[in-house]
């Protein structure tokens, strides 16, 4: 196999694990807003993220990667603060998803993508340019046009939502730093399985649990975690292996296409139309944004 065909099949895997990642990623969504008619975002995050952490233990098991749960010395403080950051933003992520609309949620988790490429420039040495800001001031512009005469109805769940952008860019940032050294399989079992010690402390603490609904939640809940923050990850930690952050990342801003389908036919639910301008003028930026920062990392090489 000459270098040119080894080039396009990674392209076409790499291609292939980031838009199946963000595929399943996306039923999170739709999964979590059903169960979160249920139970409250303590439990939710605490039931989902256990489960997570059982169906990756499983996985481990399958493909005989046991061996493997021993990581490097050197990747160990990093991996803890991914598994903290995982716990953190699973309760703020569902705590705003229980108070928007599910397409508009999508919508504004593209600010996350922003987020993970600023954080590379900050942490692993990438560099931002003026040109940049020119889609990060239209996608707030698009948050601000959503909010606009409605922020008493939707001003937290949005805090909340860019408070779990945030979480979300600290675990992608330690996932990239260390997926060389930690397979993804393990990678996975350790980002749930510190994440759920977090939440389960704090879902005790604050007196926030509550088991008591019906089995429809509980089944849809079990689904969901094995789609989203198992699979998913596991196909888009398999993706930093072959592509950059930046290429993953342009991929990953496709979500709401995804979403807004999957919402309308399984919930019936669409945003308003505020919503969905203010939306669609985020997910504009977000792929100015990121299309920008990938064709200055492909001139630098």
């Amino acid at each position: 196999m000459n270098s040119n065909t080894r080039a396009r099949n990674n392209f076409m895997k790499g291609f292939f694990y980031a838009l199946a990642g963000t595929f399943f990623v996306s039923t999170n969504y739709i999964t979590a807003k059903y169960a979160l008619q249920g139970f409250n975002p303590e439990t939710f995050s605490l039931i989902w993220t256990a489960t997570a952490a059982v169906y990756s233990y499983i996985i481990i098991l399958i493909t005989g990667k046991r061996r493997l749960l021993t990581i490097p010395a050197r990747t160990i403080g990093k991996t803890i603060v991914l598994g903290i950051a995982t716990g953190i933003g699973m309760i703020l992520s569902w705590a705003g998803l229980a108070r928007l609309d599910p397409s508009f949620t999508a919508f504004l988790w593209r600010f996350a993508p922003v987020l993970i490429i600023m954080f590379s420039a900050l942490f692993l040495g990438e560099r931002l340019s003026i040109i940049e800001l020119g889609p990060i001031i239209i996608m707030i512009l698009g948050g601000v046009l959503s909010a606009i005469g409605r922020w008493d109805v939707v001003g937290t769940g949005i805090i909340l939502s860019l408070l779990g952008c945030c979480a979300f860019a600290i675990q992608m940032l330690m996932a990239k730093m260390v997926v060389d050294d930690i397979h993804p399989n393990i990678l996975v079992f350790y980002r749930v399985g510190i994440g759920v010690c977090v939440i389960a402390l704090w879902t005790f603490l604050t007196g926030k649990a509550d088991f008591d609904v019906k089995t429809s939640y509980w089944l849809v809940t079990f689904l969901g975690a094995f789609l989203g923050p198992c699979f998913s990850f596991l196909l888009t930690f398999q993706s930093y292996r072959i592509w950059d952050l930046s290429r993953s990342t342009i991929v990953r801003t496709t979500q709401p296409l995804f979403v807004l389908p999957l919402a309308y036919l399984i919930l019936n639910k669409l945003p308003t139309k505020k919503e969905l301008f203010g939306g669609l003028i985020i997910l504009v930026g977000s792929f100015w944004f990121a299309w920008i920062h990938f064709i200055q990392r492909k001139q630098k090489k």
